[in-house]
C-alpha cells in the first residue's frame, strides 16, 4: 500500500506542520540563552512526543545518531501509533542549534516524510553540496566544475552579470579557498553561521536574494535539503566527504559502496515526499516564533512533491486552551 493511497490523501500537511510547530515552540525559550544542547533537547522531546500521536508506522532514517545516543531521535527509531502506513522520516528537530543559542537568524525545525525507501540513508559525515533554484536549464551547474565556471553558466542562464549573483556559503575555515575563488570570480557572498538546509532552500525562495549554494556541510542535512527541493523546485548535487576510515565504515554500514558517487536531488530524496519547516528565529524562508500574552504565532512552510504545492501556514496558538512545550 502506498502512502499516496493510504495516508497522504488525508490532511498530512497539518500533521507535519503540527510536529514542526511544537518543536519550534519548545525551542523558543532557549533562544539567546547560549545553551545549544538544551535547545536541541527541548526540540527533540517535543518532536518525538508529537510524532508518536500520528497514525503512522514511521522509521527515522535521517536523525541524530545511532540507537545508543538516545534520548535523541536516533536513526532506526520507530515512531507513530503503528496503526498507519510505513513511512521513512528525515528530520532535524533544531536545524541551527548554535543559531538558536546565539539568537541569530535562520533557525528551523525540519521534518520530511517519504514512502519506504524514499531517502538516501546518509551516514553522519560531511557532504560537498551545490544547489540552484527552479526554472533553470538542467545541469546549469555541476559539483565538479570550478566556482568560476558555475557562476559563468548560471549568470548566462539567468541573464545576469556574475557580479550580480549571490552565493550562500557556510562561514567555516574549511571554506577559505572556496570563498576566495567565488570572490575572484566576481560574485557576491552571503556567509551564514549555520543552517545549510535553510541556505539551500533560499535558492528557490522568492526574494531571498540567493542564486547559488556552495560548500560542505552535514550529509543528513543534504538529504533534508534535497527533500525540500523535490517539493519547492530546484537542482542539487552532493558528494560524500570522508576524513578517516571510521567515516568510511559508517558509509559501508549504511549500504554505500561507491564512496565517490555524485548524487543528484533524485538520488537523495525521491517518490512522494512531504516536507515541513517552522521558523524558530526569523529567516529567509519563514518567520520565527512570535509570542504574545496567552499565546504565540508560528510560521511554517509545508510542501509536497507529488502535487507541487507549497503552503505557508501561520498558526495562532492559544495557551489557555492547549498548553505547549514552551509554556508549561
Amino acid at each position: 500500500m502506498s502512502i499516496e493511497k493510504s495516508y497522504l490523501d488525508r490532511n498530512l500537511a497539518l500533521d507535519l506542520a503540527r510536529v514542526s510547530e511544537v518543536a519550534a515552540l519548545a525551542s523558543y525559550a532557549l533562544i539567546g540563552r547560549g545553551d545549544e544542547k538544551a535547545a536541541d533537547q527541548a526540540a527533540v522531546t517535543a518532536m518525538r512526543d508529537e510524532l508518536n500521536t500520528l497514525d503512522i508506522d514511521g522509521t527515522v532514517v535521517i536523525g541524530e545518531g545511532e540507537r545508543d545516543e538516545a534520548p535523541m531521535l536516533f536513526i532506526g527509531e520507530k515512531v507513530g501509533t503503528k496503526k498507519g502506513p510505513k513511512v521513512d522520516i528525515a528530520l532535524d528537530p533544531l536545524e541551527g542549534t548554535t543559531i538558536t543559542a546565539h539568537g541569530s537568524n535562520n533557525a528551523l525545525t525540519v521534518i520530511a516524510f517519504a514512502e519506504d525507501g524514499g531517502f538516501l540513508h546518509a551516514p553522519d559525515v560531511y557532504m560537498d553540496k551545490i544547489a540552484v533554484g527552479l526554472g533553470l536549464p538542467k545541469g546549469v551547474v555541476d559539483i565538479d566544475a570550478s566556482p568560476a565556471e558555475n557562476l559563468k553558466n548560471l549568470g548566462k542562464a539567468k541573464k545576469m552579470d556574475v557580479s550580480d549573483l549571490t552565493v550562500c556559503i557556510l562561514d567555516r575555515p574549511r571554506h577559505k579557498e572556496l570563498i576566495a575563488n567565488v570572490r575572484q570570480a566576481g560574485a557576491r557572498i552571503m556567509l551564514i553561521g549555520d543552517g545549510d538546509v535553510a541556505g539551500i532552500m533560499s535558492t528557490s525562495t522568492p526574494d531571498s536574494g540567493v542564486d547559488l549554494y556552495l560548500g560542505s556541510g552535514g550529509a543528513p542535512e543534504g538529504v533534508l535539503a534535497a527533500a525540500a527541493l523535490q517539493c519547492i523546485g530546484g537542482q542539487m548535487q552532493g558528494r560524500l566527504l570522508f576524513r578517516n576510515d571510521d567515516e568510511k565504515g559508517r558509509a559501508a554500514k549504511a549500504g554505500i559502496t561507491d564512496l565517490n558517487r555524485k548524487y543528484d536531488k533524485d538520488d537523495l530524496a525521491h517518490g512522494d515526499v512531504m516536507f515541513a519547516a517552522t521558523g524558530v528565529t526569523n529567516g529567509n524562508v519563514v518567520k520565527g516564533v512570535r509570542m504574545f500574552p496567552g499565546g504565540a504565532m508560528t510560521n511554517t512552510i509545508v510542501m509536497r512533491s507529488k502535487s507541487g504545492t507549497v503552503r505557508w501556514i501561520e498558526t495562532r496558538h492559544n495557551f489557555a486552551i492547549k498548553k505547549l512545550p514552551c509554556c508549561k
